[in-house]
């Protein structure tokens, strides 16, 4: 990328970390969008006592 010794300007340093983050991001939606629910909508709901 840049040299060691040339500083990163803030906008540059803001637009990796946004990078970074977008890919941190993709990543997890990916892992949850392959994963299995891992609780059904029935178990959400109260059994055997409605009021």
């Amino acid at each position: 990328m840049t040299d060691a010794k040339t500083p990163q300007t803030r906008e540059e340093r803001l637009a990796a970390r946004l990078r970074e983050n977008l890919h941190r991001r993709k990543a997890q939606a990916r892992a949850m969008a392959t994963t299995p629910e891992s609780l059904p909508k029935s178990d959400l709901s109260k059994s055997g006592d409605e009021r």
